[in-house]
């Protein structure tokens, strides 16, 4: 793939999965979180403080240096992918509440991405500490996340009938755009790849299953609703490669931070389809003891 490619559609394609995202948003999505505000709390701090704890950890673990480091925690700040409701669905989660927790993490990752960026270049990439807080990295991470994402949302809400039979539609080509950039990523650094790829996929797999079984348990020993916890393990353990991959490549320039996002966004899907067959069969299991108690 050539520098056309990350220059100009790259960012488009970001920006038509953030504008798809903004299609299911309303302004109630972010006020949902007064009916569910210990799920959202605890479901928020350990996908912004522990997940990243956590990947850090891993990267030490399995010495990962330099950009490719760089590149794993930008994949773990990032918010939740597109895909999370889909899986929550089927695990039996509560959608309305990755709808939320997605729209909350879409808003904070416009401040907290930058600062897990600053901290990562600070330990693996000391010479270029500075490029992380610098105020046009701001912008440009709110042009790519909010901003799209706000005019879906306007959309939807002026043009409420064509945002509802467009949804479908863009989830379908989102589901698209996101093969496509991972797959240009990968090409794009297709050796960096080949030559990191044992240690790039034992991270991605231990970090995503570690993050579906950390989203559900520390909720539920907080005493949070299974479906609550369910939707929790599923924003947490899916994040939105795309925004890392562009991130990586159009606003710090660095392609190689692009393979960890890519190798991630394809192998979460194995631990969360085994999370959601097996979840959806604990839900099933334990409605009947729940009537019978009842």
């Amino acid at each position: 793939m050539g520098s056309t490619f990350f220059a100009v559609f790259l960012p488009l394609a970001l920006a038509l999965v953030m504008f798809g995202l903004g299609l299911t948003l309303t302004v109630d999505d972010f006020a949902r979180v007064l009916r569910y505000p210990k799920a959202a709390v605890v479901a928020l701090v350990c996908q912004m403080v522990l997940l990243p704890a956590i990947c850090l950890g891993l990267i030490y673990l399995f010495r990962l240096e330099g950009a490719l480091a760089v590149g794993m925690m930008l994949l773990v700040a990032a918010p939740g992918g597109p895909s999370a409701n889909l899986f929550s669905h089927i695990a039996g989660g509560n959608v309305a509440l990755n709808i939320t927790l997605t729209a909350i993490n879409s808003v904070l990752a416009v401040f907290t991405l930058p600062l897990v960026v600053t901290l990562a270049y600070t330990l693996f990439m000391a010479e270029d500490a500075s490029i992380g807080l610098r105020p046009d990295k701001f912008i440009q991470v709110f042009a790519i996340v909010l901003v799209p994402a706000a005019i879906g949302m306007w959309v939807h809400r002026r043009f409420t009938g064509w945002a509802d039979r467009m949804r479908k539609n863009v989830k379908i080509v989102s589901a698209v755009v996101l093969l496509l950039v991972v797959v240009a990523a990968v090409g794009r650094e297709f050796d960096t790849l080949t030559e990191n790829i044992g240690k790039l996929a034992t991270i991605s797999l231990v970090l995503s299953t570690l993050s579906f079984v950390i989203g559900y348990t520390v909720p539920r020993l907080f005493q949070v609703e299974a479906d609550q916890a369910i939707a929790s393990a599923m924003e947490i353990g899916i994040h939105n490669g795309a925004l890392a991959i562009a991130v990586a490549s159009t606003v710090l320039h660095n392609d190689a931070m692009a393979v960890p996002p890519a190798v991630y966004g394809v192998l979460m899907n194995i631990p969360a389809v085994i999370v959601a067959y097996l979840l959806a069969r604990h839900v099933r299991g334990s409605r009947p003891a729940e009537l019978a108690s009842t």
